[in-house]
C-alpha cells in the first residue's frame, strides 16, 4: 500500500442527521479526537513519506474548532494539503462566517467543501453554505459544494433534487441511508453485485482514521487500530487477502462475501453497498475487530 492521503474524522457527532449519512452521523454519536491525539497522528504520517493530503472531516469537524485549528496548524507545519469537509451550520451569517474562517485562512487550506442539498434542508443549497461559500470567496478559500442527489424513485422526498452540483454523486445505500430511504428505490438480483464500485481495496491510496484508534479501508471496514499498532505497521502490514471481510469482496464483492460466509439474503438489493452494508453488519458478532465502530453501524451507546 503507497498511501497517498488520510482523512481524519474528528468526531461522528454532527449536528444534522441527515438520512443519506453512512456513517449515522448524529448528535448522540460518541468518540472524539483530542488535539494530542490528532498530532501523533500526524506525526505518524509524516514519518510514512507518502501522504500528501490530510482531510479533517466529520460528522462534523467545526464543532470542535479549536481541535480543528491545531491540527490544521501541524498539517501546515509538516507541509501536508489540507482539506475540511462541513455542513457549515456555522455561517448564519456572511459575516460570522468570514470570523470563523478568518483564523483558517491564515493558516491556509486547499480546500473547503461545503455539503448541502435536499438531505440538509429545504433547498440544494442551504442559507448556511451559501453564506459560507460567500464568506470563502471574500477570504479565497477554496472552495466546492458536495451535492448528493436524492435517489430515483425514493419516496422519501417530495421532489427529486434539483440543480448541478460542484461534486456531485448519488446516495450509497449504507448506514442510515438503509434505515431511511430505500422505499420506492429500483433493486437488483443480489448476485449481480460482484465487485466494489467505490474503492480500492488491493491497493488503498487513502485511509479513513477515527477517535476510537480504528483504520477504515472504506467507513467500517477496518484494517487495524492505532492503540495496537502504528499506522505504518498497519500500512506495511496490508494482506488484502488474509483480511476476512476485504479478501471475499476482491474475489467477487459482496455477493462473494454474502456466498463465503453463507449469510441469509434477500434476492435483490439497491446497489452493492447496500448488499455489503447488510452483509457486514450480519458479520461484526464474528469479527468485531474488522468491523467496527458500533456507530457507523446505527450503535451509539457503544464504540
Amino acid at each position: 500500500m503507497i498511501l497517498k492521503g488520510i482523512h481524519l474524522l474528528l468526531s461522528y457527532r454532527c449536528t444534522n442527521e441527515c438520512d443519506h449519512c453512512f456513517l449515522w452521523g448524529s448528535p448522540q454519536a460518541r468518540g472524539t479526537m483530542s488535539a494530542s491525539y490528532i498530532s501523533d497522528i500526524l506525526d505518524q504520517a509524516h514519518r510514512l513519506g507518502t501522504v500528501e493530503t490530510v482531510y479533517f472531516e466529520g460528522g462534523e469537524p467545526f464543532l470542535f474548532y479549536p481541535i480543528l485549528l491545531a491540527g490544521l496548524k501541524q498539517a501546515a507545519v509538516l507541509g501536508f494539503k489540507r482539506g475540511i469537509v462541513t455542513n457549515a451550520y456555522w455561517a448564519t451569517t456572511i459575516e460570522d462566517a468570514v470570523e470563523w474562517l478568518r483564523p483558517i485562512a491564515e493558516i491556509g487550506v486547499d480546500d473547503l467543501s461545503l455539503s448541502s442539498d435536499l438531505f440538509h434542508g429545504e433547498a440544494m443549497l442551504t442559507h448556511e453554505a451559501q453564506n459560507g461559500l460567500a464568506a470563502a470567496r471574500q477570504l479565497g478559500i477554496p472552495e466546492a459544494v458536495i451535492t448528493i442527489e436524492t435517489p430515483k424513485g425514493c419516496t422519501a422526498y417530495a421532489e427529486a433534487a434539483k440543480g448541478e452540483p460542484v461534486i456531485g454523486g448519488s446516495v450509497r445505500f449504507r448506514g442510515r441511508a438503509v434505515a431511511k430511504l430505500l422505499e420506492g428505490v429500483a433493486r437488483h438480483p443480489w448476485s449481480e453485485f460482484t465487485e466494489c464500485p467505490d474503492e480500492d481495496l488491493l491497493q488503498p491510496t487513502r485511509l479513513h482514521l477515527d477517535s476510537f484508534g480504528n483504520v477504515h479501508v472504506c467507513q467500517g471496514l477496518v484494517i487495524g487500530n492505532l492503540a495496537e499498532r502504528p499506522l505504518q505497521q498497519i500500512v506495511t502490514d496490508y494482506d488484502p487477502l488474509a483480511h476476512p471481510i476485504i479478501s471475499p469482496l476482491l474475489a467477487g464483492g459482496p455477493a462473494a462475501l454474502v456466498s463465503s460466509y453463507e449469510l441469509p439474503h434477500e434476492d435483490a438489493y439497491a446497489d452493492a453497498c447496500h448488499l455489503c452494508y447488510v452483509a457486514r453488519n450480519l458479520l461484526r458478532a464474528r469479527f468485531p475487530g474488522q468491523l467496527a465502530p458500533a456507530t457507523v453501524y446505527g450503535e451509539f451507546s457503544q464504540a
